[in-house]
Formats: C-alpha cells, sequence, structure tokens
C-alpha cells in the first residue's frame, strides 16, 4: 500500500518538531543545573546529591549545584521542582517523605506522582533497630516483649515526622502489635545524642554514622530493616526473621519537573547508571551503606508508586498528622 502525499508530509512535520527537542538535549547542559534537596546539609539525602552532583558535573562538563532547602517535611523543595521550567536545570533528590508525604499531609500544592519525571534511582540504605544498652533486650522478640509489658513508657527517637526512621517505626508499632512513643528530631544526628544519653529508649536510624556506636558497645544493634541482610552489618538479622512482612530502607533517587524532555530525562538516567557502576562511586556509596538502585526511569517510577501506596497505608493506620 502507498503512502500519500499527506502522509509524508505529516512524516517530515513530526521530525522537524522533533529535531530541536534531540537537539537541545545532545547539547544539554549548556549552563549549572541545580539539584533541589529538601533537607538539611550534612544528612544522608545532601551527602547523596553531592557524590551524584559531583560526577555529573565531571561527566556532563557543567557544575550541578546543590541547593539545600529544608522546610514542611522536604514540601518547601519538592515544590519547589515542580514549579520550575521543564527544562533539566531543576532536579530533585527524592526520597522516602516525598512518598509519605502524599498521604500525611492532607493540602498539598501539588501531586507528586502527576507533577514529577522519574529520572532514576540511586541508592537504597537500610536502617538498623539501636537501643540503649539500659534496654534489657537483645533480640527482636525481647524487644515486642518489653514493649508490650511497658506501653506508652518505650520512646522512639526519629529525624523528623515522616522521615524514613519515624515511617520504620510506625511500620513496626502496626505489624509488631506495640506502642512506641514516638520523639521527633530536627535530624538523626540529635535523636542519635539522646538515645546514647538515655532520653530515648529505641532508634531505627539509618546505618551511616552509627557503626561505630555498635562496635563500641555504645549502643545495641537488634537487627536491620531490609528485607535481606546488610552488608554494612552482615551479622544482624532482618526484623522480618520475627515481624513477617516487615521491610523498611531509606532511598535515594533523582527526579525532574513533568514534561522535561524524555532526552534529557534518558540521558541523566544513563549517566547515573555510569555511575552506579564505577568502582569509586560504588565504594562511596558503599561507606554510606548504601545499595545500588540503577534501573530505567521507569523503574525509579514504580518504586516510588509502590512506597507511596504502602507508606500511606501505615500514615492511615497510626493515625499521623503532621507537626
Amino acid at each position: 500500500m502507498g503512502i500519500s502525499r499527506r502522509q509524508v508530509l505529516d512524516l517530515a512535520l513530526g521530525a522537524a518538531a522533533l529535531a530541536p527537542s534531540r537537539a537541545f538535549a545532545q547539547s544539554y547542559p549548556t549552563r549549572p543545573v541545580h539539584i533541589i534537596v529538601g533537607f538539611a546539609a550534612g544528612g544522608g539525602v545532601d551527602i547523596t546529591a553531592r557524590l551524584i552532583g559531583q560526577w555529573l558535573s565531571d561527566r556532563l562538563g557543567q557544575t550541578f549545584v546543590i541547593e539545600d532547602r529544608p522546610g514542611a517535611g522536604g514540601n518547601i523543595g519538592t515544590e519547589a521542582v515542580v514549579n520550575a521550567a521543564p527544562d533539566g536545570y531543576t532536579l530533585l533528590l527524592a526520597t522516602v517523605p516525598n512518598a509519605v508525604n502524599a498521604t500525611l499531609y492532607e493540602k498539598l500544592n501539588f501531586n507528586f506522582i502527576r507533577d514529577i519525571a522519574p529520572i532514576g534511582g540511586i541508592i537504597r540504605v537500610p536502617q538498623v533497630v539501636l537501643v540503649n544498652p539500659s534496654v534489657p533486650a537483645k533480640t527482636i522478640p525481647e524487644f515486642i516483649s518489653y514493649a508490650k509489658a511497658n506501653p506508652g513508657k518505650v520512646n522512639m527517637a526519629s529525624a523528623g515526622n515522616g522521615s524514613a526512621p519515624h515511617m520504620a517505626g510506625e511500620l513496626f508499632n502496626v505489624l509488631a502489635g506495640v506502642k512506641l512513643v514516638h520523639v521527633p528530631y530536627r535530624g538523626q544526628g540529635p535523636a542519635l545524642t539522646d538515645l546514647l544519653g538515655g532520653q530515648v529508649q529505641v532508634l531505627f536510624a539509618t546505618t551511616p554514622g552509627t557503626t561505630d556506636y555498635i562496635k563500641t558497645g555504645k549502643l545495641r544493634a537488634l537487627a536491620v530493616t531490609t528485607s535481606t541482610r546488610a552488608e554494612v552489618l552482615p551479622d544482624l538479622p532482618v526484623v522480618a526473621d520475627f515481624v513477617p512482612g516487615y521491610e523498611a530502607s531509606q532511598w535515594y533517587g533523582l527526579a525532574a519537573p513533568k514534561k522535561t524532555p524524555a532526552e534529557i530525562i534518558d540521558r541523566l538516567n544513563r549517566e547515573i547508571n555510569a555511575a552506579l557502576a564505577d568502582p569509586g562511586i560504588k565504594a562511596r556509596f558503599a561507606d554510606l551503606g548504601g545499595e545500588p538502585l540503577a534501573g530505567s526511569p521507569a523503574d525509579f517510577g514504580k518504586l516510588i508508586a509502590s512506597e507511596t501506596e504502602k507508606w500511606g497505608k501505615v500514615v492511615r493506620a497510626a493515625g499521623l498528622k503532621p507537626e
């Protein structure tokens, strides 16, 4: 069957429309790119952004500027990215609170899944259940028994309302049938300080910055929160060995405003995957306890969607509200 002149013209016009987009993507970036972090400097989100930002700067020949815009559980930084021009020059370091906030906050000026374009997952970081040595429990079953015998008296620190440590603890409450009392802090550092001092009894902590306390006996580690044992703490069991269905972890990835050209998304995705295959970068992330995620933009989008659904159920079951 032949092709009409109209079909030929339509094809030519379509190709012409695509040409500027492809040319733009091939020359991208021509000026500094900003990666927005919705949390304070020095934490895992910020460190991950700086590591991947430096890699992208070296590979793409333009500076990737890390901007920390903390506040409202990461919503301030996220909203800035959602409202930015979809040209690849404003990106978001996405993480667990983005999935949590979709349900935790009743009114947001954006819909995270609808208004962002996933670029790629970077790393997943396990968490570890840490208790002050004064707690008479050396295993998860012993800790559950202790918590049930002392309802409303076991204080659980977190890095803030809706943070990964907070949600890991709330999931534990739901599945283990206990009631740990949530005590939010402005980051994991202050939470660790009070755990060491005995002002709180337990913290579901991301692994960076905790291993020395475990090795020296200043804190006792009971288990890791991931579905499999963590390379950084290989001798610890997983919580799910004792609490069926339990899994929680911190994850980080890169996202852009919706309608960012697919060619730019794909180019950034290739560079992220190249970083995660590089022995030097892998070692740097391993120092954080991070295990590579990699994969396609669609893979990262599926992770965001599944985490949003999962933590939404926990928020509703626990009756959580923003503070």
